[in-house]
């Protein structure tokens, strides 16, 4: 929990207790969604989902972009590793490929600018 899960629920465990708390969260995150996200130069509005600007210009970012940015903008100032970014953006998919996360990252950068995000040893933190 300290290292920023906002919920933990053990096996074995009941579907309704399971929909319930992600009824929870979704209030929680719902009762945010009126704010905009910023860091730096980029601002990013949740409850528009798809708008971007950088320093004050629209970018247009495909919805995995934008979830992969919403992901590290929540997260501003702290490491988020490559699973864990996987799992926020494909949830439990199955296999995603090795470099997909990376592929998305060097997107942004080329859209926002070379030091939108950085790189600490494989991990990306926003």
């Amino acid at each position: 929990m300290d290292a920023g899960a906002d919920d933990y629920l053990v096996k074995p465990f009941q579907l309704a207790e399971l929909a319930a708390r992600i009824r929870a969260t979704s209030r929680r995150v719902a009762g945010q969604a009126g704010s905009t996200l910023d860091h730096g130069r980029i601002s990013l509005d949740p409850t528009a989902r798809s708008s971007v600007t950088v320093d004050g210009a629209p970018v247009d970012l495909t919805a995995t972009e934008y979830a992969l940015l919403e992901a590290l903008m929540r997260r501003a100032g702290r490491i988020v590793s490559r699973p864990m970014l996987e799992e926020l953006i494909y949830g439990f998919e199955g296999d995603v490929a090795s470099n997909t996360v990376e592929v998305h990252i060097a997107s942004l950068r080329r859209k926002l600018g070379r030091d939108a995000i950085d790189t600490v040893r494989g991990m990306a933190i926003g």
